[in-house]
């Protein structure tokens, strides 16, 4: 799609980081998190194709995540983000990893990133699908209504967070604006289901963390991600569950940052070597 079109925040200054969110969330599942990344970098929270502000491709275009890791590289372009630091959940953990792949970021955070369930998970994200393309031909009134009843709120909660039962987590709820015929959210669940991380070389530092209360994604599958991405540092974040941004933001911006520095370092360490090595051939 046009990298034009893709909706943003930015703030603070320093090397560029891009986060970005899970499928049917949007840039503002970052907000507890921004504040406190941006004493440090330029924080570009991302509304990934077809959510948020940002429209989707069309019914007969491609849309999956390696056109959308696709759309996010040729944003950063754009915007003359060369190797930015990249952070994702979920959905957005995935392309995040795709594009380390490439080559194109300068270190990958990511927080229960799919493609790497194991058969459970995946039934289970078959069967939301099967349920998702039902919940389409219910009026939207009526869906509505019912994800504001205790039991829907409920799953919601336990679904989601990592303590369904604390305070900040009483507020949470199942969108149903998504459950529409042809919606994103509808073109997207089975082809996440299905989607698979091959492994492949990341050159760059990697950040696998995954919350031990994650309900959506089991923390299982952070087996699989660790023997695909061998390079990975992996982090268990205790408490937390599939969105860690809203369980445990401190410790969220700490893996992040430990991760950008780690990048740093390294680039610090490469510029003393070339540095030292030009310094040879000029007294030779």
């Amino acid at each position: 799609m046009d990298p034009t079109r893709i909706a943003f925040e930015e703030q603070g200054s320093g090397s560029p980081l891009v986060l970005l969110h899970g499928l049917g969330d949007r840039r503002q599942s970052w907000t507890s998190v921004t504040d406190l990344l941006a004493e440090h970098h330029r924080v570009v929270s991302v509304d990934l194709p077809g959510f948020g502000a940002t429209p989707a491709p069309a019914q007969d275009e491609p849309y999956d995540v390696l056109t959308m890791a696709d759309d996010v590289q040729r944003f950063c372009e754009l915007h003359g983000w060369d190797r930015p630091h990249l952070a994702g959940n979920s959905l957005g953990g995935s392309i995040a990893l795709e594009l380390g792949v490439r080559g194109v970021a300068a270190s990958v955070t990511v927080f229960s990133p799919a493609g790497f369930s194991g058969d459970l998970a995946r039934f289970g994200l078959r069967t939301v699908g099967a349920l998702s393309r039902l919940a389409t031909h219910v009026p939207m009134p009526v869906k509505e209504r019912l994800a504001d009843t205790a039991p829907a709120r409920a799953v919601a909660r336990i679904a989601l967070r990592g303590d369904p039962s604390s305070p900040s987590a009483k507020a949470t709820r199942f969108s149903v604006r998504g459950l529409r015929k042809g919606s994103p959210y509808i073109r997207l669940v089975p082809l996440i289901a299905e989607y698979e991380f091959t492994a492949r070389p990341i050159e760059c530092p990697v950040t696998i963390a995954w919350g031990d209360r994650d309900r959506t994604l089991l923390p299982s599958s952070a087996l699989q991600a660790h023997r695909r991405v061998p390079n990975a540092r992996m982090v268990s974040l205790i408490g937390s569950g599939h969105i860690p941004m809203a369980d445990d933001p401190v410790t969220v911006v700490e893996h992040i940052r430990w991760t950008c520095r780690a990048a740093e370092r390294g680039g610090a360490r490469v510029a003393e070597r070339n540095a030292a090595g030009r310094g040879g051939e000029a007294n030779s």
